[in-house]
């Protein structure tokens, strides 16, 4: 929709539309004569900043912020001492929020050089009551705070902030509303993440999620179908489905379907070439999906497929939903039906009541699972969540012990599986210069592995046939046959 709307034609001095997303392009045009008015002034553009911080879909709500910033007609720039600053906050950890606070030290110093600077900030982290309350007390130099729910009303908070002298909140609970076609500045010109659903209902008793990005809600499938055909036609081959836990896709909407059905028709669409997706919960993980991802060439021989634990005891605990049983059951499924699928997971150590027996038996699914890879974290409170007032916190020395003999079977499993594909050669999706040698592309083969081959900017964004002639541990050296 924003590829047709030209922004100079819209009449602001008539009051703002009332339905989405007309409303927001209005208010892009108003912030866009404030943009004008700056550089008349001043003799130059506007400087914006964006920060990501978090997952893969608070990575795609940033592509969202910098295309408004865009198109209100901000120069994007690479140092935080911009005229516009923002930061998409991640609350998963703790420590993800002492580091936003950190940067908000420099900022201040930054602004106090240039007083008209603006600060702002968004994501998961503005919806914890006790941090928006922080900010007002001892941060009153912040511009704008939003959260999640509403990130696609940016342009129109932009335009309110601009004008202010004062702070801006804007902070909702919750909300039914999914708001798309708004502009986006993809990070890569051919692969693109696509949101198929927000929020969650898992609550894990770990996990401050479902607290911050509120109830599932799911995209009709027209609309992410329509999306995907318009990113091809921009170049796009490959895109990454995205979701709390896109195997409970489509549950919530009026006309429910499956996951494993919109992959099915999200892979007819041409010129997509390549169907990754994040993050799959393994209580949803069908026979149908299964199924759907062996029989397509396009989807990838990728699953990332979070563990957490291996005793049925602290899954249970976690409130995962599944036992040590039934996720073994599912690899076993999945390694039969797809024998060259490489299979990711998280694993958490030392989550509360963790025992030695337990920690075995999450050893015991490492080995019997084969994982190509593994994110390893030590468990930390999360304030805000049941496991932070469980009893029997392990101790920091114990879980540490536990986590160095994890993270090394975890590294010899990964050293003994990679190379098996030394010698064949495999399409490979060039992503980029290699950052430390300029004649070696840097690129992906389906299982996500990382491959280095010689090659230039022109070939990047395309699919090469290439030889794996050697590996290096975790990445493969190539060459074009």
């Amino acid at each position: 929709m924003h590829n047709e709307i030209d922004l100079d034609k819209i009449e602001i001095s008539a009051e703002p539309p009332a339905e989405e997303p007309a409303r927001q392009y209005y208010f892009m045009a108003k912030c866009r004569e404030w943009v004008r008015e700056f550089e008349r002034k001043n003799g130059r553009r506007p400087t914006a900043f964006t920060q990501t911080f978090g997952c893969q879909m608070n990575a795609r709500d940033s592509e969202k912020l910098t295309g408004i910033l865009m198109s209100a007609g901000y120069q994007m720039s690479d140092s935080e001492e911009a005229d516009f600053v923002i930061y998409n906050t991640c609350t998963v950890r703790e420590n993800a929020n002492n580091r936003v606070y950190g940067r908000l030290g420099t900022l201040h110093g930054y602004k106090k050089k240039n007083p008209a600077m603006k600060i702002a900030l968004c994501g998961c982290m503005m919806q914890e009551p006790s941090v928006v309350q922080k900010l007002k007390e001892s941060y009153r130099f912040v511009d704008l705070i939003f959260g999640t729910h509403n990130i696609y009303k940016f342009a129109e908070l932009l335009a309110k902030t601009l004008t202010a002298d004062s702070m801006t909140v804007d902070i909702w609970e919750e909300t039914d509303q999914i708001v798309e076609e708004l502009p986006v500045e993809r990070n890569y010109t051919f692969k693109s993440g696509v949101n198929i659903m927000y929020g969650c209902n898992n609550f894990c008793s770990y996990c401050i999620v479902p607290y911050v990005r509120g109830r599932e809600r799911s995209r009709e499938k027209d609309e992410i179908l329509a999306e995907i055909r318009q990113l091809a036609a921009d170049g796009v081959v490959e895109i990454m489905l995205l979701g709390q836990n896109v195997n409970s896709y489509g549950k919530n909407l009026d006309h429910p379907i499956t996951f494993a059905q919109l992959l099915c028709e999200a892979a007819q669409i041409p010129g997509i070439e390549r169907i990754r997706f994040m993050t799959s919960h393994p209580k949803d993980l069908s026979d149908e999906l299964i199924a759907v991802m062996r029989d397509s060439k396009k989807i990838c021989r990728h699953l990332h497929l979070p563990l957490q634990s291996g005793s049925s005891r602290i899954l249970k605990m976690m409130n995962r939903r599944y036992d040590k049983e039934h996720y073994l059951a599912l690899v076993e499924k999945l390694r039969a039906a797809m024998s060259d699928l490489a299979l990711t997971t998280d694993i958490i150590v030392g989550f509360p009541g963790e025992t030695e027996e337990d920690f075995e038996e999450t050893m015991d699914v490492v080995r019997q699972a084969q994982f190509d890879s593994a994110f390893t974290f030590l468990y930390s409170k999360r304030t805000g969540t049941p496991a932070a007032a469980m009893e029997n916190q392990v101790p920091e020395d114990v879980a540490k012990e536990r986590f160095d003999r994890l993270l090394k079977e975890v590294q010899q499993i990964a050293a003994k599986k990679a190379g098996a594909l030394t010698g064949q050669t495999l399409p490979v999706l060039a992503e980029e210069i290699n950052r430390q040698d300029p004649q070696l592309l840097t690129g992906r083969l389906s299982n996500n592995s990382v491959v280095h081959f010689p090659g230039n900017a022109e070939m990047i964004g395309k699919i090469w046939n290439v030889k794996l002639v050697s590996c290096k541990g975790f990445y493969y050296l190539g060459d074009l046959p």
